[in-house]
């Protein structure tokens, strides 16, 4: 059974929408059906109604953090093709648009007064929400989020856009089941998707690379490590749905390394490379590809104008255990440092969060090009996944980096 409903908000200041959208009736059979949302100039519902779990959409309330319009709508796990036709009938447009916790999907679209332009991505939604284990079974019923996961939209029953741009223009929306092949990222901090800005990770650009045959599943959560994340279930969760033909990239050792947490901390030669090997197996074994990827370096510069290694043996650990077992390997670590160095010390600091202050965690622009060179990484050691990387992806030189003075993302 479906139902129709005319109207989305018309959001002062931005845009007005009309919609007619097809929804199912329950989110149960949303993996059936496509939803289809017309956007127009006569919007018929006020800016203040808000996302309704009854109705299955709407619009999430705006705060400091989440100033765009946010639009959400009901859906069951899985992957999902959006496609947008974006435009303005009176002026020019450019919108950018992130999905669930800031994921990077597309970047300043531009067209000109009058005319449209259609762009398709896909997301992948999930829940916390394990299957039960059997009776007497080690296990639990769903991954053990950190407190500041909660209430994520990385983390909940819905599909969230945001549209950002000094002149974001949506004409049409719509939603339809992908089945298309899966990359998931298992990491931390450095990885996963920052839910406020302007720090970010790498991770939650690399979506905006990828074309419309592939999604992006971001499992990394700050604070984790090889053991925390099997402890979480978190590495549970991506095993409950990867299957053959997807790729499961991993980057661990900010915090592995840290001897002051000794219930994750593992040694880099022998139970850092172990964890590391558990992981390879259990991604081999559903006939998905692993693929490794050594740390991005912290900010730190000898008076040489060198960045000092802090992650000592790890990296070397993550290589030689790539050429053991025949792995896939992104030199992540390699890759910053030249990357850091070509900018030199004062310019570096504008590729990390808080105004440079944070030596590990990286801003827009630096999260951007961290995502720029595991691209790079991908078309030389991963020809089978490259295939599916956006006609425009590019490819950057560590050592001749985009210039962060010019950067601008919404």
């Amino acid at each position: 059974m479906k139902w129709t409903v005319a109207g989305l908000a018309a959001v002062s200041g931005w845009m007005a929408w009309t919609a007619v959208c097809t929804v199912p009736a329950s989110a149960d059979n949303a993996t059936q059906s496509t939803l289809h949302f017309d956007f127009g100039e006569q919007g018929n519902v006020a800016p203040t109604d808000l996302y309704d779990a009854d109705r299955g959409y709407g619009f999430e309330p705006t705060s400091p953090h989440s100033p765009a319009p946010r639009f959400s709508v009901r859906l069951p796990e899985g992957n999902f093709r959006v496609t947008l036709r974006l435009g303005d009938r009176h002026a020019p447009s450019e919108t950018t648009v992130k999905a669930e916790a800031r994921r990077l999907m597309l970047e300043r679209v531009s067209t000109a007064r009058g005319k449209l332009t259609t762009r398709s991505f896909v997301v992948n939604v999930r829940t916390p929400a394990l299957a039960p284990p059997p009776a007497n079974a080690p296990g639990g019923p769903a991954v053990r989020l950190n407190p500041h996961e909660i209430g994520n939209p990385t983390w909940d029953d819905k599909l969230t856009l945001e549209f950002l741009g000094p002149a974001a223009k949506v004409r049409s929306l719509i939603i339809e089941p992908a089945d298309v092949p899966t990359v998931y990222l298992a990491g931390d901090s450095t990885v996963t998707d920052q839910p406020v800005g302007p720090g970010a990770s790498w991770g939650q650009m690399l979506p905006r690379f990828f074309g419309p045959g592939i999604a992006v599943a971001n499992h990394a959560a700050s604070g984790e490590t090889l053991k925390s994340f099997l402890t979480a279930l978190r590495l549970d969760k991506i095993l409950s749905s990867l299957r053959a033909g997807d790729w499961l990239m991993i980057q661990f050792g900010h915090n592995d390394e840290k001897a002051q947490w000794p219930q994750t901390y593992v040694e880099a030669g022998t139970t850092y490379r172990a964890y590391l090997g558990a992981y390879i197996a259990e991604a081999r074994r559903r006939g998905a590809t692993p693929i490794l990827i050594t740390s991005a370096e912290r900010r730190n510069f000898d008076p040489a104008g060198h960045i000092i290694n802090s992650h000592g043996d790890y990296p070397d650990a993550v290589r030689a255990l790539a050429a053991e077992q025949s792995v896939p390997l992104i030199d992540l670590h390699s890759m910053s440092r030249t990357l850091y160095e070509a900018l030199g010390p004062d310019r570096a600091a504008l590729a990390f969060n808080d105004q440079g202050r944070d030596l590990t965690h990286h801003d827009n622009y630096g999260a951007y090009e961290l995502a720029r060179l595991v691209v790079a990484a991908i078309r030389h050691t991963e020809p089978r996944l490259a295939e599916y990387l956006a006609a425009d992806a590019g490819e950057l030189d560590p050592a001749h980096p985009d210039p962060p003075e010019t950067f601008r993302l919404p």
